[in-house]
């Protein structure tokens, strides 16, 4: 795993925002959970970045009577990001250059000692024990390691919150997923849409929980 992959949140959102030309744009919880499912769905930072070039340039070569209104979603750059990692496909996980961690063991330190306290707040004792218990100095020499233990973590935790939620919950999400995605649908595969809805899904449960994301993705 290239180390500046840990940096794929952001790098996104900042090329996006440049993409579009305006400084002032928050990304909507449909736009996090479609790049949490490029993440997850091991979609190469580059493949991104190449696609959201891809949707402007297209947008950007339409008439200017069909450029009536701005790109407000990264999903609208779902199928070009789609088309570009299958172009990337082939290449090679070794050619790829790994970067310095972008970020330090004392860094690393400070965001599990604040998720253990938040798992600790809302009761997932047991959760909180088994992320204080991991040997981060002889983990941060293997970074995709450290990786997949808080993953395994953040499964049992999201696991959890899902069989806690009632159907109510559950199809209100559900709702608001459809509501935001109805105009970018015809973008996206079945397989993109269900990997979309799962994140969509695990991001709002923690959100309505209060509880953090424990992955290295969310450090800064």
């Amino acid at each position: 795993m290239p180390f500046n992959y840990f940096n794929y949140f952001t790098e996104i959102e900042e090329h996006f925002r440049r993409a579009r030309g305006t400084g002032l744009f928050l990304l909507s919880p449909l736009d996090w959970a479609l790049i949490e499912a490029w993440k997850n769905g091991g979609v190469p930072l580059e493949a991104v970045l190449r696609g959201i070039d891809a949707a402007f340039a297209k947008w950007r070569s339409r008439p200017s009577r069909a450029r009536t209104q701005k790109i407000n979603s990264i999903a609208f750059c779902a199928q070009a990001v789609a088309t570009e990692a299958q172009a990337m496909a082939e290449i090679a996980a070794s050619s790829r250059r790994a970067s310095p961690a972008p970020f330090s063991l004392e860094e690393v330190r400070a965001f599990r000692g604040r998720n253990v306290e938040m798992l600790r707040a809302a009761g997932q004792q047991d959760l909180a024990e088994s992320l204080a218990a991991l040997d981060l100095e002889a983990l941060y020499g293997d970074l995709e390691q450290l990786e997949q233990r808080l993953n395994a973590i953040e499964d049992k935790l999201i696991a959890r919150l899902r069989a806690a939620a009632s159907e109510a919950e559950l199809f209100e999400a559900r709702l608001a997923l459809d509501r935001e995605l109805k105009p970018y649908r015809g973008k996206m595969s079945a397989a993109q849409l269900a990997m979309l809805e799962k994140q969509f899904l695990e991001r709002r449960l923690l959100q309505a929980a209060g509880l953090p994301r424990l992955s290295l993705f969310y450090l800064h």
